[in-house]
C-alpha cells in the first residue's frame, strides 16, 4: 500500500470514530439504563463524597498552604512537609516514636488478645456466650473521659488510688507511684486503658466469624489427622474467616493510630509530661486546636493517613485473598 493509500485510509478510519457529542449521548443513555442501580447507591455515594472524600482532598490541598484560620491561606508548596520531616524536633523525638510504639503494642497486642478472646467466649452455651461478649464489648463504648472517671481513681499517684493502697497493704511497694504523671509509666498506662477498651467492633467480627465456621470442617478435619484445638484454629478457623480477621485488622489499626487522648486525659496535662504521651494524634491537635496553624497540621494529617494506608496494604497481604481463595 502507498503512502498516499495509508494516508487515506487513516483519515477514514478517523473519521469514522464518534465525536465527544456522540460518545456523551451513549454513556448518558447508558447510565439512565441502570437508573434504579444508581438510585440504590446514591446515598453512599453522597455521604462518601460528603464525609470522606471532600475533606480529604481539602486537607491534603491544605497541607501545601500556611492558614491560620484568621487570613487568607498562602500558598507554600512542599515547605510543611519538609519542616515536618528535619526539622520539628518534637515531631521526630516524640510525636512519631511514640505512636509507632504505641501503634505496635495496640494493634497487634488488641487484635491477638480479642480474637483468643472471642475464641473463648465462643466454647461456650449461647447465654453464657452473650453475656461475656456484652462484659468485653462495653468498654468500647466508654468515651475517653468515661474511661478517664474509671480508671483515674484507679492510677491516682497517691495513697487513695486504689491500686497505690493496694499495692502498698501487701507491702510490694513502699511508696505512692505515681502511675500517669511519672513519664517512664504514662505509656504502659496508656497502653492497658487501650486494650481494656480495644474489645470493639473487630472484636464482634471475630466472634462472629469464628461461630460462623461450618462445624463439618472439624469433623472433616479429625479424620484428616488433626489432633489438638491449635491445629483446628490454625488449619480451619483462621482460613475460613480470613475476610472478617481483616476487618478486625483494619479496625484495629485504626483505633490504634487514631488514639491520641488519653495520655493528656489520665495525665491532665497538655502536653503530657516530657511529651511521653505525645503521639501524632496529640501534634495535630496541638497545631490545630492550640496554635491554629491549620496547614501544618493537616500536613501531620496527610503523613497520619499515610502511616495508616501502609499498615492496612500489610493487613492485605496477610489476611486478603489469594488466587481461589
Amino acid at each position: 500500500m502507498s503512502r498516499s493509500n495509508a494516508g487515506v485510509a487513516i483519515k477514514t478510519a478517523e473519521s469514522k470514530k464518534p465525536g465527544i457529542g456522540e460518545r456523551l449521548n451513549t454513556f448518558l443513555k447508558l447510565v439512565w439504563s441502570y437508573r434504579l442501580s444508581y438510585m440504590f447507591i446514591a446515598p453512599f455515594v453522597i455521604c462518601f463524597m460528603l464525609f470522606i472524600f471532600i475533606p480529604v482532598f481539602l486537607a491534603a490541598l491544605l497541607s501545601f498552604t500556611y492558614f491560620n484560620a484568621l487570613e487568607p491561606f498562602r500558598f507554600v508548596g512542599w515547605q510543611n512537609y519538609l519542616y515536618l520531616l528535619s526539622q520539628d524536633l518534637i515531631f521526630l523525638k516524640h510525636a512519631l516514636p511514640n505512636t509507632i510504639k504505641f501503634a505496635l503494642m495496640i494493634g497487634p497486642g488488641g487484635y491477638i488478645a480479642s480474637f483468643i478472646l472471642a475464641w473463648l467466649i465462643a466454647q461456650l452455651p449461647n447465654y453464657s456466650r452473650t453475656l461475656y461478649a456484652l462484659v468485653f464489648y462495653s468498654p468500647s463504648l466508654a468515651a475517653g473521659a468515661a474511661m478517664t472517671a474509671i480508671w483515674g481513681p484507679l492510677l491516682a499517684g497517691d495513697r487513695i488510688g486504689y491500686l497505690n493502697n493496694f499495692l502498698l497493704s501487701l507491702g510490694i511497694i513502699e511508696k505512692p507511684v505515681l502511675w500517669v504523671t511519672d513519664p517512664k509509666l504514662l505509656m504502659g498506662s496508656m497502653v492497658t486503658l487501650t486494650l481494656w477498651s480495644s474489645m470493639g467492633v473487630g472484636f464482634l467480627a471475630q466472634l462472629a466469624g469464628i461461630l460462623s465456621v461450618n462445624k463439618e470442617l472439624y469433623e472433616a478435619g479429625r479424620i484428616d489427622g488433626i489432633k489438638s484445638r491449635l491445629q483446628e484454629i490454625w488449619y480451619i478457623t483462621i482460613p475460613s474467616m480470613k475476610s472478617l480477621l481483616l476487618f478486625a485488622a483494619v479496625m484495629a489499626i485504626v483505633g490504634a493510630f487514631k488514639a491520641g487522648e488519653i495520655g493528656q486525659q489520665l495525665s491532665g496535662q497538655f502536653p503530657t509530661p516530657q511529651y511521653s504521651g505525645h503521639v501524632l494524634m496529640s501534634h495535630i491537635q496541638d497545631y490545630g486546636d492550640v496554635r491554629f496553624e491549620m496547614g501544618y497540621a493537616s500536613a501531620i494529617s496527610v503523613f497520619l493517613l499515610v502511616l495508616m494506608f501502609m499498615a492496612n496494604k500489610f493487613s492485605h497481604k496477610l489476611f486478603g485473598s489469594r488466587g481461589d481463595e
